[in-house]
Parts: structure tokens; C-alpha cells; sequence
């Protein structure tokens, strides 16, 4: 009898989430970021352990139209520090979204919201971050918003006449 139950290869294939912030029913910003730190984790996996990194892909897309509640776009400031005396510079939302987009809000929302261990940066760059809907991981994509799509097998037809000729 096998001793590992449950943790076979099978178990900790990665599967590719998609999530539309464009989508009228799309969370507030940080309830978006803990369900894609859940996700990247893969604390929604059975086989899910601190130690080790199970955690899926997520795709987002539509960030431009992201949702914030309140009066955050004026008043949530971003810092950087370049270790120089002096040197901490601060940027609001509004102005951060408008120079490096809405992917990197929802980076750094998202970040904040992951372990701070050595597998971070491993899981944050499973996030893909886009501003419109186009995005070159369509083919890799099964998840649609928590719904699963049928992936139906190309049959090729011109194999299926040679053989019947």
C-alpha cells in the first residue's frame, strides 16, 4: 500500500484561475486580494500545507476598473524608501493607478495579504495582472470566476476520413 495518500503529482498540478475585475459583481479591492491570496497559497486544495507551495495561477484582468469603496483613490497612500536620508516618497492611489496602472494596486493589496516567508515572491509572480481583457493565457485557463470550463478534445477529421477511405 502506497504511504502518500493524496499528495501525488496529480494533487499539486497547478490549475488557472480567471477572475474579471470588469464584471459588475467583483468584490471591493481587499476582499478581492484574500480570495486570490487563497488561491495563490492553495489553501483550497485538501493537500494544502504552510510548508509548501501548492497554490494555483491567477489571471486578473479589466484592473482598470477596479473597485475601491470609500474615498481610498485620494487618501490610501503608497510609500518607497531608497534607504537615503530623506528619501521616503509617498504616492496616492489615484495617481499610482494613473501612472502604473491598476495591476500594480492589486499586486501590492495582494502581497500584503501573503505569508511573509521565502515563498512570497514565488506566489505573487503566479499572479498575471492585466488592464484591459486581452491576455495571452487563454489557452491555459480553466476557471472562470469559480465556474469550471469543459474542455472538449480537438478531433482532427482529416485523420478520421484517410482511415475510413
Amino acid at each position: 500500500m502506497s504511504q502518500t495518500i493524496g499528495r501525488t503529482r496529480l494533487a499539486y498540478s497547478r490549475v488557472w484561475h480567471h477572475v474579471s475585475l470588469a464584471s459588475p459583481t467583483t468584490p471591493s479591492l481587499g476582499r478581492l486580494a484574500s480570495r486570490i491570496a487563497i488561491l495563490l497559497q492553495g489553501k483550497h486544495k485538501p493537500i494544502w500545507d504552510p510548508s509548501t507551495d501548492c497554490g494555483d495561477y491567477v489571471v486578473a484582468t479589466g484592473c482598470h476598473d477596479m473597485l475601491v469603496t470609500g474615498k481610498k483613490k485620494e487618501q490610501k497612500l503608497y510609500y518607497k524608501q531608497t534607504t537615503r536620508p530623506g528619501a521616503l516618497k509617498s504616492l496616492n492611489m489615484e495617481s499610482m493607478m494613473r501612472k502604473w496602472g491598476g495591476g500594480e494596486v492589486l499586486k501590492r493589496a495582494v502581497r500584503g495579504m501573503l505569508p511573509k516567508n521565502r515563498l512570497r515572491d514565488k506566489r505573487l509572480e503566479r499572479l498575471k495582472v492585466f488592464e484591459g481583457e486581452a491576455h495571452p493565457y487563454k489557452t491555459n485557463l480553466i476557471k472562470f470566476d469559480g465556474r469550471t470550463r469543459r474542455v472538449e478534445p480537438e478531433v482532427k477529421t482529416e485523420t478520421l476520413k484517410q482511415n475510413s477511405i
